[in-house]
């Protein structure tokens, strides 16, 4: 009966964040803040209905959750986009991380009247940018980013994880091991950093091998097979002393910007597991919160957060990016959209599984930095963006009937082309074009309709056209569409 009843309050609990989410789409406030609200609304210090301060437990499920979610987003990191910019969203996961965890951490020191290292280790913690809130806010209000900002954002938040980790613990334990040295750390840093990037490269490389030559009788198996690679590449590597969070990123990447088999079903299940793990995480840590806690150290929290929103971030951001070439505009951005998530929570548990003195200050700190952060940049960042200049408008991408799904000798590839008034194409019947024989167009979305097209249909001014054809002659397809030199 007892497992019937926690089953029934999970899935309650479930079901209530995801429809929930709808409001984050709706009014632009960020998922995070909705699904801690849930686990608060529901803990200890709210209805009652969950009973849980597990740290060490809370800090486990983190992990697991993390792993999984850094792997799906190296899933979706196109590496031909984020290539232009991986110099500056390195320096920004590392200087950057560094710079702001001691300009905050020196803040704290004075304003909890702790040592510089206890300071330095919040500042350590809070480090940590998280993505996810940042694109739920700009999906909800249809705004992009210019100058490649997006791809900045999205590597910098994937990178800088491992980084704050280390710096978490490695400061912890130089803490509460007075023998332990700089250097020390610093050549544990390298060694980490190093075995967690070999290890992700090769990693991905054999993951992809792996899943392409498995041959398995079953397709329902393929999902299985990618998610268990998961926990194995971060356990070696954490084994090898290795950064395994920076391992599972790399190798999602790899494998993202690889072709394998069942490739848009495991994307899909991927980004499905990520959500799913971000919900358990945010509600779980939403579980663990006091907010009668929390109002306690409201003030202090507020002059912490302001340090690092107006100090530390832009600080940061703007000496890590000195030599890169970014706009000052795109600096500024940069800064204002750098929000904590759900990573620093899980790193504020450490402090308490250690057993550090002012663990349990610490942790109600960055719950209220990070919901602070939120709530001020994540509200405000469609406002910042359009008066930096920065931002543009996000098209809607069309949702087809159809999908290829490619084996991995294939070289087709079904890609949309928007006809613009001007263009070659408008007015044309499909045999007028001059197509290449092997280009097919499958479908022909007007409006909201789709359409099975023949030969003789015209192709009007805003259509989308879905075109099948070898990848290598996307390029020239669009420009036979759109060529108006052709007209003359």
């Amino acid at each position: 009966m007892a497992v019937s009843i926690y089953l029934l309050i999970a899935a309650l609990l479930l079901l209530l964040s995801i429809f929930s989410s709808k409001l984050s789409f709706k009014y632009g406030i960020p998922a995070l803040l909705i699904f801690l609200g849930i686990g608060m609304l529901f803990g200890s210090d709210g209805l009652n209905v969950v009973d849980f301060d597990d740290y060490e437990l809370a800090q486990s499920l983190g992990i697991v959750a993390l792993i999984f979610i850094l792997f799906s987003g190296g899933l979706d990191t196109k590496w031909k986009k984020v290539r232009p910019i991986v110099l500056p969203g390195i320096l920004l996961s590392t200087v950057g991380v560094l710079i702001s965890a001691v300009i905050v951490g020196y803040f704290a020191s004075l304003i909890l009247e702790v040592s510089l290292i206890e300071g330095i280790i919040l500042g350590a913690i809070v480090s940590s940018t998280d993505a996810a809130s940042v694109f739920s806010v700009l999906r909800s209000r249809a705004t992009g980013f210019k100058y490649r900002l997006r791809e900045l954002i999205e590597f910098e938040s994937g990178t800088n994880d491992p980084m704050a980790i280390f710096l978490t613990i490695g400061l912890i334990q130089y803490f509460v091991t007075p023998e332990m040295s700089w250097g020390s750390l610093g050549i544990l840093f390298i060694k980490q950093m190093a075995i967690g990037m070999i290890a992700g490269l090769l990693f991905g490389k054999m993951i992809t091998w792996i899943i392409n030559h498995a041959n398995l009788g079953y397709d329902g198996l393929y999902p299985v097979l990618a998610l268990s690679f998961v926990p194995l590449v971060y356990s070696v590597t954490d084994l090898l002393v290795g950064s395994g969070f920076l391992a599972v990123y790399l190798a999602g990447l790899v494998m993202g910007n690889s072709i394998f088999v069942h490739q848009k079903s495991l994307m899909n299940f991927f980004d499905g597991v990520g959500w799913l793990m971000q919900i358990c995480m945010f509600l779980v840590l939403g579980l663990l919160v006091f907010p009668s806690e929390i109002v306690e150290i409201s003030m202090k929290g507020l002059m912490i957060a302001l340090v690092l929103i107006l100090i530390g971030r832009p600080v940061s951001v703007f000496l890590g990016t000195m030599f890169t070439g970014l706009k000052t505009r795109a600096k500024l951005m940069v800064s204002w959209v750098g929000l904590r998530g759900a990573v620093p929570i899980i790193m504020a548990t450490f402090p308490l599984v250690y057993g550090l003195e002012q663990a349990e200050l610490f942790f109600s700190i960055v719950f209220f930095v990070v919901v602070t952060s939120v709530l001020i940049q994540g509200t405000t960042i469609p406002i910042i963006a359009k008066w930096l200049h920065v931002d543009t408008p996000i098209k809607e991408k069309t949702r087809y009937p159809i999908e290829l799904e490619p084996s991995i000798d294939t070289k087709a590839a079904l890609k949309e082309v928007e006809i613009e008034e001007g263009d070659f194409s408008v007015g044309k019947q499909i045999l007028e074009l001059g197509l290449p024989e092997k280009v097919l167009i499958t479908l022909i979305n007007r409006e909201g309709r789709f359409i099975v097209p023949r030969g003789n249909t015209v192709i009007l001014y805003n259509d989308r056209l879905l075109i099948l054809s070898d990848k290598k002659d996307v390029s020239e397809i669009r420009k036979l569409l759109k060529d108006d030199s052709r007209q003359k």
